[in-house]
């Protein structure tokens, strides 16, 4: 049940999109007391839907926002708290109670598969401001570990921040790297130039292989260089700390983002309207939801995908 007597604005999803950690939980990949620790729950924290209700007036009944699912439960000046599809229920429900400061309104006629997955693209975001805080100012070359779907979401909003750097992507499959035609140049992880030398890194790869990727990284990078890791890994990744100290390299990690990177996100969308068609071109499957049949169909397509985001049309 909602209760409507408070100031919380009421939701209809209406695209959602999966990311690998709902597929963690969806497939009991996680380890069992976590498992027993958070389940059940609703999962799904990338997604966009229509205003239904909102006691203020700020939103207009039928008008398209963004769902953040980072909600802090106490103020603190630094650290966010609690999050949608990881501490409590996420997005797939037929309606969502949320505050007002968890929503962004989004451009009218952007495309809707693109924005939903807005959150994971202000993850992007949400690095590379704090990459802009934290990397000294050479700057010349950056490098992006990673060709799926988080690299190339970086790689576009890097570029589309920071024209003027020679962006260098590094990745294992040569169609995808293909499909990076607005970078300075790319590489396969397995043929490395000797000479090929960075400022700066992000690296996107997660899981085993993040090892690996983080290792060529300090291999490759000036000292002094800014390393941001993005890619989620379930175990401990050895690194060479050894290059770390003896290079002085700073290393900081993101997989989180805040109310400021959404409005920063869409500003972009609206500055920069390629972006909307690069990011189609990772628009997956389609599925259309109207039972948990629809739901396992969605996840399993998603199981068995390359590349690609897979889209929940929802309730519709």
């Amino acid at each position: 049940n909602i209760g409507l007597q408070d100031d919380d604005i009421i939701v209809r999803p209406t695209h959602l999109s999966i990311c690998n950690a709902d597929q963690r939980y969806y497939q009991g990949l996680r380890e069992e007391h976590v498992l027993r620790q958070k389940l059940p729950m609703a999962l799904i924290h990338e997604g966009i839907g229509v205003v239904l209700r909102d006691p203020s007036g700020e939103f207009e009944p039928g008008e398209e926002v963004v769902m953040i699912p980072n909600t802090p439960v106490e103020e603190d000046e630094f650290i966010a708290s609690k999050f949608r599809a990881s501490g409590f229920n996420g997005f797939m429900q037929e309606y969502v109670k949320i505050r007002k400061d968890r929503l962004v309104r989004l451009p009218q006629g952007i495309n809707k598969e693109v924005a939903a997955f807005t959150e994971i693209v202000s993850v992007s975001v949400h690095a590379i401001s704090r990459f802009d805080r934290f990397a000294h100012g050479r700057r010349n070359v950056v490098g992006i570990w990673g060709d799926g779907n988080l690299g190339y979401i970086t790689a576009i909003f890097f570029k589309a921040m920071f024209p003027n750097t020679k962006l260098y992507i590094l990745g294992v499959d040569q169609e995808k790297l293909s499909g990076f035609s607005f970078a300075d140049d790319t590489f396969s992880v397995s043929d490395i130039p000797d000479d090929l030398y960075i400022d700066h890194a992000f690296e996107c790869v997660g899981g085993a292989a993040s090892q690996q990727a983080i290792n060529q990284i300090i291999d490759h990078i000036q000292p002094e260089g800014t390393i941001s890791i993005l890619g989620v890994s379930e175990y401990p990744v050895p690194i060479n700390t050894r290059m770390v100290l003896e290079k002085g390299l700073r290393i900081f990690g993101s997989s989180r983002s805040g109310r400021e990177d959404f409005l920063k996100t869409v500003e972009l969308y609206k500055e920069h309207p390629e972006i909307i068609g690069y990011l189609r071109n990772i628009v997956g499957a389609q599925v259309e939801v109207r039972s948990i049949e629809d739901m396992n169909k969605a996840f399993e397509t998603d199981i068995h995908k390359s590349m690609g985001k897979t889209i929940m049309l929802w309730n519709k």
